[in-house]
């Protein structure tokens, strides 16, 4: 199971946000590309990006950046997630070295382009799921939809996607812990490798992950953390050691 750095990214630097607020956000680098070195050199094994600026405004607005980033890393894949709402953006994301892109917004509204989306690049589209109190969220977050989150996942799960990754709102950038009941049930009802997002704080949140997924028999395909290790609470290799040794006490290895 991974242990997956986020970088998002606002007018070019590094930052984190509380809950998707953009006016409460946190700068922790303006030097991308030298961010994303610093978790590839740390043992990294995927880099999670998001082009929040995209998100917002509906199209990629650090495309240029993204791709001086994932060449700084060769070896280590990179998966991207904001602003991706046409074929041509994500051809144009793949043909600079983004190994999986992540579609939430316009896959959510419109099913049948995230089903073009995953006809046309089977196995590097990531779903992303990003929801309050279970029912899922839109437009940068900024509309809460009706639809429950295992509701659409089970609508999807016969796509070719490479996975979901589940955001619980309330818990992003606020270092509470996993919604670990959210995300479980989650993974629990599809087929599709759920990847973990939103409130990892410190290495007794993976533990407390890890126990209920040996209880559950469910086991996620990764977990995303980003303010965390920015301030310090939780250091990649340690959480990383720690998952791989979850797994190899027996326990069932990760799907994806």
């Amino acid at each position: 199971m991974e242990l997956i750095p986020a970088i998002d990214l606002k007018g070019g630097q590094c930052v984190r946000l509380r809950q998707g607020r953009m006016d409460d956000a946190t700068v922790f680098s303006d030097n991308p590309v030298a961010m994303a070195r610093t978790w590839a050199d740390q043992g990294a094994r995927r880099l999670h990006i998001v082009d929040l600026d995209g998100a917002f405004a509906g199209q990629p607005k650090n495309r240029e950046l993204v791709a001086r980033m994932a060449a700084a890393i060769p070896g280590v894949p990179v998966q991207l997630g904001g602003g991706v709402r046409s074929i041509e953006i994500a051809r144009a994301y793949f043909d600079v070295g983004v190994e999986r892109l992540i579609v939430g917004t316009r896959a959510i509204e419109e099913p049948a382009f995230l089903e073009s989306l995953a006809q046309q690049f089977p196995g590097r589209i990531v779903l992303g799921l990003d929801a309050r109190e279970g029912m899922l969220a839109t437009a940068g977050w900024d509309n809460t939809t009706t639809i429950s989150a295992i509701q659409f996942a089970q609508s999807v799960e016969h796509l070719d996607l490479a996975a979901i990754v589940y955001t619980d709102i309330d818990r992003d950038g606020m270092l509470g812990g996993v919604n670990i009941e959210a995300t479980l049930g989650l993974a629990a009802a599809t087929d599709l490798p759920v990847i973990a997002s939103g409130g990892v704080h410190q290495l007794a949140d993976l533990e407390r992950l890890c126990k209920a997924m040996t209880q559950s028999t469910t086991v996620l395909g990764g977990v995303i953390t980003g303010r965390a290790l920015y301030a310090g609470t939780l250091q990649l290799a340690a959480g990383q050691a720690f998952l791989d040794s979850w797994s190899m006490q027996g326990n069932p290895l990760t799907r994806g």
